[in-house]
């Protein structure tokens, strides 16, 4: 998994409350058993028409949101089922990092076991970000060091993480690279344990 230090990246308003996992990535797209091909699925039903064509007045379809890394949602994003394909499904379509005033809890930790960063902010903060998104296209600048969100006009915010994820995504750690950093100490107990077996 690559680390995550810094950020700085267009970001996209999605100002909508309780999107829900389906939202993100409609159960029908959930065949694959990779990790990628999903971002052509994200938003589904609401990026295309039921002809399949492009809505052009859904958010990611602007011209103007192209090529955007951060997501800004409302309250609740990502409730739902826990299937871990939507932070697939964003991961895929370019989003490294999502703001919102809350996460559904799997939603956000099957983020941060993917790593995907997702920022929790204040009500008021998410609201300026919102408003701004829906106004023009824009740029934020994450730091995760530092644990601060900022943008070219002034507004920073700070947001809280655990030190355990914290560490994990700076140094670009899985679950699964963690546990093979105590590979010595596994082997040993394994012989300890066949020894007295």
């Amino acid at each position: 998994m690559s680390g995550f230090k810094e950020l700085t990246g267009k970001a996209v308003a999605l100002d909508r409350a309780n999107v829900d996992t389906d939202q993100i990535i409609p159960k029908q797209f959930l065949k694959r058993i990779e990790k990628t091909g999903f971002g052509r699925f994200l938003f589904y039903d609401w990026r295309f028409k039921s002809e399949g064509q492009l809505n052009e007045e859904f958010e990611l379809n602007k011209p103007e949101n192209e090529g955007a890394t951060i997501l800004i949602a409302n309250e609740n994003f990502g409730c739902g089922s826990s299937r871990e394909h939507a932070p697939w499904a964003l991961l895929d379509y370019g989003f490294k990092a999502v703001i919102a005033p809350s996460f559904a809890d799997i939603f956000n930790q099957n983020c941060l076991k993917n790593g995907m960063l997702p920022i929790v902010l204040k009500e008021e903060e998410v609201k300026y970000l919102l408003t701004k998104g829906k106004e023009k296209a824009f740029a934020l600048h994450i730091n995760l060091e530092e644990q601060t969100v900022k943008d070219e006009d002034g507004f920073t915010a700070e947001f809280p993480i655990s030190a355990y994820w914290k560490t994990m995504l700076l140094n670009g750690w899985d679950e699964i690279e963690i546990t093979m950093q105590l590979d010595e100490q596994i082997s040993a107990f394994e012989q300890k344990t066949e020894m007295i077996g």
